[in-house]
């Protein structure tokens, strides 16, 4: 079976000449296309987790020789989590090559995050059955460069960071409240506040809570900061 002319300019925009481009195809079959005939990209994604894994830990190992393992494992969590693959996968337009079943298309399966994350690991596991570690290893550093470059700042966990503030002035933990939900349920954007006892507040909106809260607990640490 020969990869359809959307796989074939997606194999471009990855940077991977696939000597097997059978691989290719799995990697960019969604399960609710697949059937008796066709695998999906599961088994692949499994394999490309573990291959990411080893690649960003050997590559912040490398990159920072004087960090501690306590400041590495908070950047590779940063790094290796499903919202930094499915940016990844939007850079290079993953998803307008995959496969999926019609249902699943029609309700915008090609921009769903958990969906666009698990496929780029499963092409993470074709390249790397395709042309082994090494390869594997130099795309994914080629891809992530700018994550990698910046990881210690994607690292910072601001609502841990403001739960420790409020901690350290003896007030309680920061209340988050979603405020608002808006779009269509493929594609919903939240909006959370979180506020202090104190009545400081801020609000930010994100396409899943756990982003909106991140965001709102910067803005408010943003806000702190500049009080003082």
């Amino acid at each position: 079976m020969k990869p359809s002319a959307e796989l074939i300019a997606f194999a471009k925009r990855l940077g991977h000449d696939f000597q097997h481009p059978e691989l290719l195809i799995q990697a960019m079959t969604h399960s609710s296309l697949s059937s008796a005939t066709r695998g999906d990209n599961q088994r692949l994604e499994f394999l490309g987790d573990r291959v990411l894994g080893l690649a960003i830990s050997d590559a912040l190992y490398q990159k920072d020789t004087a960090a501690s393992e306590g400041q590495l494992a908070p950047r590779f969590n940063a790094l290796v989590r499903k919202e930094t693959c499915a940016e990844i996968a939007q850079m290079i337009s993953l998803g307008d090559a995959l496969k999926m079943g019609r249902s699943e298309m029609i309700s915008g399966g090609r921009r769903k995050m958990a969906i666009l994350g698990d496929a780029m690991e499963s092409v993470i596991g074709a390249v790397y059955l395709d042309a082994g570690f090494d390869i594997a290893r130099a795309l994914i550093v080629r891809l992530w460069s700018d994550h990698i470059e910046n990881a210690a700042d994607d690292a910072r966990d601001a609502k841990t960071t403001l739960q420790e503030w409020a901690q350290a002035r003896k007030l309680p933990p920061p209340n988050y409240t979603e405020m608002a939900r808006k779009g269509p349920d493929h594609a919903p954007i939240f909006t959370i506040e979180v506020r202090l006892e104190t009545g400081q507040s801020a609000s930010a909106q994100a396409a899943s809570k756990r982003a909106a809260s991140q965001e709102a607990a910067a803005d408010l640490l943003a806000q702190l900061e500049s009080e003082t």
